[in-house]
């Protein structure tokens, strides 16, 4: 059984004891700390939007998260199963002090978690979240007296979703129902089930192969969007049954594509073929994290236009885009985040932008992705032993490379002429992540090899 706490919320596997596993006990604890942070932030605002994707634990879940948050006096507006993005955006349609998601998004069907949004709709910052922690630790909250009790009220937000997507200027139904193009999805059996399907419809689009679309919490798979976990949707495209293949996680805030001959589009691609969608209507900076592909910089320069990176997470890529204003940016998990429509990763939006700027191109999507810059990136780790030094590691690293350009921002970045390498150390466990991209599957292999070399040296592994 597993508990991981961090500033973004609280996850772990369904069952066991107190403290190691998400079981009631720690749910209620949690959802009461994160009540008792949004009351200090807007003592005036007593609402708060609860959402869920389609997890067989969900219900258990939601019925712990809206009873404490009705023992602590706020007003639930429960949006039943919906997508991570949909929720986003109801925090902000209510006027909400927050949200909580109740997703473990890419993770196995054992495992569920409270996802924690700010009145914006956004997840919380890296002082808030240490202040949630902090509060359930010490178990410094207050419930309400019985003439104080909140109460629930249940709202569907999918359709608000759906407008607010068809109402962006970028998203072009008119050439979109014009293409009169085929679709296959693969919605792992949760609520991108429901959801793709009717935003597909309410794009103009007549022809939907659904594959894994009841929202039973039941993954045919392993539910995060690698090439190994589509063979599906891939050989049903290798048959010349339809035109792009869209693959989502549980909680519809990631999207992978998949070309018409089956082959992978590759998730680092997706943000990159709607920025330059994007780019190329609206001019503008882009930002995505230290770990996404060189590909975007590349797109966005050829645009004439700037990139910035971020520290890895979905707070810091939203923040630096705040920052700099960027008309585009996310991450290269397949998360799309579109600050014409809200700051957060959203597949789709992703779906939308993407269709346009296919239906614009008027080329089949393999030819599309034949036109971006090509990068392969490798992921690898290194487990350490929990005796060992691993910022003492990190820092002679970027001493032995530091005739490149490092950046130690988050772990460090050795930036290469061809390539680039990341190491980053898990905040859960004694290991480091060893990312790697360049040209070639191969250089990047020999990138991160060399690396990993230097650490297991310095490690006397």
């Amino acid at each position: 059984m597993s508990l991981v706490k961090s500033i973004s919320g609280i996850r772990g596997t369904i069952g066991g004891r107190v403290g190691d596993g998400l079981n009631p006990v720690d749910i209620v604890r949690f959802t009461a700390a994160y009540a008792t942070q949004r009351r200090r932030m807007l003592p005036d605002n007593n609402r708060i939007v609860v959402g869920r994707d389609a997890r067989i634990s969900g219900q258990m879940v939601d019925l712990l998260v809206t009873g404490t948050l009705i023992g602590m006096g706020y007003d639930v507006v429960n949006i039943g199963m919906a997508s991570t993005p949909t929720t986003e955006l109801a925090v902000t349609g209510e006027k909400a002090a927050g949200g909580i998601i109740l997703t473990a998004s890419h993770n196995p069907k054992q495992w569920n978690a409270l996802k924690l949004l700010n009145q914006r709709g956004m997840f919380l910052t890296d002082a808030e979240g240490k202040e949630v922690l902090d509060i359930a630790e010490r178990e410094d909250f207050t419930f309400a007296e019985v003439d104080n009790l909140g109460q629930v009220i249940n709202k569907d937000y999918l359709q608000y979703h759906i407008d607010n997507v068809l109402g962006l200027k970028l998203v072009d139904k008119a050439a979109i129902e014009a293409a009169n193009f085929t679709v296959a999805i693969d919605c792992v059996n949760s609520i991108g089930g429901v959801a793709i399907p009717a935003l597909l419809r309410a794009l103009g689009v007549k022809n939907i192969i659904e594959l894994n679309c009841t929202p039973d919490g039941h993954f045919p798979h392993n539910p995060e969007p690698l090439p190994e976990n589509l063979t599906e949707l891939s050989d049903l495209l290798k048959q010349g049954k339809a035109d792009v293949g869209f693959v989502v996680d549980p909680d519809v805030d990631r999207l992978a594509l998949v070309c018409e001959n089956g082959e992978m589009f590759v998730e680092e691609y997706t943000l990159v073929a709607v920025a330059d969608y994007v780019l190329s209507h609206t001019p503008g900076a882009t930002v995505s994290n230290l770990s996404s592909s060189r590909a975007l910089k590349d797109v966005t320069e050829a645009h004439g236009c700037t990139y910035s990176s971020s520290k890895v997470g979905e707070v810091n890529v939203t923040t630096e885009m705040e920052r700099i204003g960027a008309v585009i940016g996310g991450e290269g998990n397949g998360g799309v985040i579109y600050p014409a429509s809200h700051y957060g990763r959203d597949a789709l939006v992703g779906i939308a932008l993407f269709l346009s700027h296919l239906a614009h191109k008027g080329c089949k999507v393999s030819e599309l992705r034949a036109t971006y810059p090509p990068y392969f990136i490798s992921k690898n780790r290194i487990d350490l032993t929990p005796d060992i030094d691993v910022d003492m590691i990190l820092t002679a690293i970027k001493g032995i490379y530091k005739m490149y350009d490092v950046d130690d921002r988050d772990g460090v970045k050795i930036n290469f002429p061809q390539g680039w390498v990341l190491l980053r150390k898990s905040n859960t466990e004694p290991i480091i992540r060893v990312y790697s991209e360049a040209p070639t599957m191969e250089q990047a292999d020999k990138f991160a090899q060399a690396i990993i070399d230097e650490v297991k040296r310095l490690s006397g592994k």
